[in-house]
């Protein structure tokens, strides 16, 4: 949206700078994009006299001046027909920048003769396109600013031009008088009157207006228009004709410019007809599809069904509230006007406006919204305006629809201001600001004006008000805390488990990942997924088509991409869910952990080394302690078939209790998912983990025990096929409360156990609690782990 100052001061009466508008626009909302002031690069220019001319003796062409200024008498070379003793000129001495040849005036000699400065003319100086003479003033100064002088006399041409971003939901900022109440409500001047106008017709409207059934509830709500006989149309006022073309605006006749003025002036889109090349009346319909127009802009427009548009009897003459069609256009002939204004429905504004690609400042207002009350008014206003620039004689109004009622109120609530922004505003401030903006208030409540569409209730209100008042006036201020103390934790349990796994595992040096939720099928099968309650019903691509089962495909597909690109050693973690059905709540939280590679560069001394499971179990270890597991748990075998049987572990707390899994990934498993060598990994369900029984904000105090442990060792000879890790669940069941840990430390495999058999060394912890132990609870204890060792494996102590 752009306008210029004196336009501005139309509306405001105001002595405020450009700057101190430009920065109270930005605060209220109403971001200025740019200011271009003409007077900044005119600043140098001062108005000469001159006093003497005569002809130059080594060209025809060139006259010498003498030319007296604020600074003395300069002697000016100048070759301009008009140069000549007693005219007031415009003069740019040495040193100053001339922005139409792009030239810094010095001192030079022409033809053997020096030249101090220069005489200028319109186009030299980027005014006007008039460049057969230098400029002859009326009046003026000797050593007078130049922009001073035009402020006075020719105020167009040094007049600045505001730019500003208009949000959609501020149509009435798309007109001037909008912007001018929004600078009056803030202080920066007073809003003048708008001006009136009540035009009696003269004779009965002989064009009259319809609008079809289906097209008055979703197109057009109201059309009014006029004819008005006897104009002349040609040359708009310099003065309209500067205002639009300092905003980009071409001038074309007088009356369409006046449907631009408004335009851009009360945000009000207008169209004029040529009456004499309308047939019958006017009727406003949705098309059938396939029709066709020549718009003003000289293109042809194909209409799809649906869209609404102004027919003639001849058929379709305009695009409503779009374009009008080149037919029925003005020229210079034109005679005879109807002039119309329309509230449409500006969804079907929009989506006209799209399906057709037209881009007017018409659509730009209509599909935003205008002010539906000024309907009326508007065909006055436009109406005097064209009779005193053309002439003419007015019909009565014709109308079809009826203006929609947009009447409303929302009750002020003074205290709604520092509750909901944290301001403190007077109550009598607050009114003063919704009156200033154009709101009624009766008692408490403030009924919206017809054009703020904007306002839907009572949190808009206080918008307004603190808008007005300036945002940059809040203060920060600390929330009160609703009880004294130490507050009550914000996350729940889960959340802080999630928020402790995700910063141990990026402790341990794990990188995170973020994957998507949606894996391809192929994938999904692969780690127990891919059924019908997991599929998506509209997938963005066949690689996305179910939810995933588990967090480990998309961390071995990111590992896949990374070992394509020569990274293979890595450490990848991601915290997510994991979806085992299709309806809310058929999810569970996952925290998923992948190795690969070796464990650090190569060095000299060979420290780096291949990763393992048992790096795999230390990491979730680490992670399941930080999240608060149970000291004691199990590792038992059973996980699924993307495991590698024989090197994986299942952390539980009971066979069907299980906290989480870790080992090596099944070689079939990697070679699906394109992953080439070994990893290892883990998947822990912080869910699992029993919470504790008086929740406290402290871990508690170290349990030190100050009895004296006891370590046993036992050899047990099993059969070959043995794993060492049932003898070893089988020892610490013998007594859960004294048997602080099981440790395997040696393997003997042939010599004199004889085919088929090995020995299996344990360490055993005794750790006492109460007293300290004696042999005989020694002896006790070590019977019962030879038992259950027996029992669960066959085993016998090795003699």
């Amino acid at each position: 949206m752009k306008f210029t100052l004196s336009w501005l001061k139309d509306h405001l009466d105001t002595t405020a700078s450009v700057d101190e508008i430009t920065y109270a626009l930005t605060d209220l909302g109403l971001e200025v994009e740019g200011v271009t002031n003409p007077a900044a690069r005119l600043a140098d220019f001062t108005l000469g006299k001159v006093t003497h001319a005569e002809q130059h003796p080594d060209a025809d062409r060139l006259r010498v001046c003498k030319v007296a200024t604020g600074e003395g008498e300069l002697q000016i070379i100048c070759g301009a027909p008009n140069a000549r003793e007693g005219i007031t000129v415009v003069v740019a001495k040495p040193g100053v920048y001339v922005p139409g040849i792009d030239t810094t005036i010095g001192v030079g000699k022409i033809r053997g003769i020096e030249s101090h400065g220069m005489m200028c003319s319109e186009r030299e100086m980027e005014l006007s396109e008039e460049h057969d003479g230098i400029i002859e003033l009326p009046s003026g100064e000797v050593g007078e600013r130049y922009i001073d002088w035009l402020a006075q006399n020719d105020p167009a041409k040094v007049d600045p031009v505001i730019e500003i971003a208009i949000t959609p939901n501020r149509p009435d900022a798309l007109g001037v008088r909008g912007i001018a109440r929004d600078l009056a409500a803030r202080g920066l001047g007073t809003l003048k009157d708008a001006p009136t106008a009540h035009v009696e017709g003269q004779f009965p409207c002989p064009i009259n207006v319809t609008i079809n059934e289906d097209t008055q509830q979703s197109g057009c709500e109201v059309f009014a228009g006029r004819l008005i006989r006897g104009v002349k149309n040609g040359p708009s006022p310099e003065w309209l004709q500067d205002r639009l073309r300092a905003i980009g605006l071409r001038p074309r006749s007088a009356l369409v410019d006046v449907t631009n003025f408004f335009t851009y002036d009360r945000n009000r889109p207008l169209h004029v007809f040529d009456a004499g090349k309308v047939q019958g009346d006017l009727r406003i319909h949705r098309t059938r599809g396939g029709e066709t127009l020549t718009g003003l802009d000289e293109k042809d427009y194909t209409f799809q069904p649906g869209q609404v548009v102004i027919s003639d009897d001849n058929g379709i003459e305009s695009i409503g509230g779009i374009m009008g069609g080149l037919a029925a256009g003005c020229t210079e002939e034109t005679t005879d006007v109807f002039l119309e204004a329309a509230v449409w429905d500006h969804v079907q504004i929009a989506s006209t406006g799209r399906a057709l690609k037209i881009n007017s400042d018409a659509r730009y207002r209509n599909e935003r919204g205008i002010d539906p009350a000024f309907n009326m008014e508007a065909v006055d206003l436009a109406t005097q305006m064209i009779m005193d620039l053309c002439g003419g004689t007015p019909s009565n109004v014709v109308q079809a629809g009826k203006v929609p009622d947009t009447a409303r109120a929302y009750k002020l609530v003074p205290a709604r201001v520092q509750s909901l922004v944290g301001m403190d505003i007077p109550e009598a401030e607050q009114r003063q600001t919704l009156t200033a903006l154009g709101f009624r208030l009766e008692g408490d409540m403030a009924t919206v004006p017809s054009w703020r569409p904007d306002v839907q209730g009572e949190a808009d209100l206080v918008e307004e008000v603190a808008r007005i008042a300036s945002l940059t006036k809040l203060v920060g201020r600390p929330l009160p805390r609703a009880q004294a103390g130490v507050p009550a934790p914000i996350l729940s349990p889960m959340q802080k488990r999630e928020q402790i796994a995700r910063r141990t595992a990026a402790m341990l040096g794990y990188n995170e990942c973020v994957t998507y939720s949606f894996i391809d099928y192929a994938s999904a099968t692969l780690f127990g997924g891919g059924d019908d309650a997991t599929m998506l019903a509209n997938p963005i691509s066949s690689e996305m088509s179910h939810m995933r089962p588990a967090l480990l495909p998309g961390l071995l597909q990111a590992a896949a991409r990374n070992q394509a690109r020569g990274i293979s050693d890595m450490a990848l973690f991601e915290v997510g869910h994991a979806f085992h059905g299709g309806e809310p709540g058929e999810q569970h939280l996952q925290v998923s952990g992948l190795l690969m590679g070796r464990t650090g560069p190569k060095d000299v001394h060979g420290s780096a080394r291949a990763v393992d499971l048992y790096d795999a179990k230390a990491d979730a270890e680490a992670i399941l302690s930080a999240i608060g597991t149970p000291a004691k748990v199990q590792i038992l075998r059973g996980a699924r078939d993307w495991w590698h049987p024989g090197r994986h572990g299942m952390i539980c707390l009971g066979p069907k209790k299980v906290l989480g899994i870790f080992g090596e990934l099944h070689p079939k498993t990697l070679r699906a998912m394109g992953i080439k060598g070994t990893a290892v990994g883990f998947t822990l369900w912080p869910a699992e983990i029993p919470l504790p029984r008086n929740a406290t904000a402290n871990r508690g105090a170290a349990q030190i025990r100050d009895l004296q442990a006891v370590e046993r060792d036992f050899a047990f000879v099993v059969e070959a096929d043995v794993e060492a890790l049932t003898l070893v669940n089988a020892a610490l069941g013998a007594d859960k409360a004294l048997i602080e840990d099981v440790r395997v430390f040696d393997q003997f495999i042939g010599g004199s156990l004889g085919e088929g058999k090995k020995s299996l060394a344990v360490t055993v912890r005794l750790q006492p609690t109460e007293a300290t132990l004696k042999d005989k609870d020694i002896e006790a204890v070590s019977a019962r782990i030879v038992e259950k060792v027996a029992k669960a494996t066959g085993g016998v102590l090795r003699g």
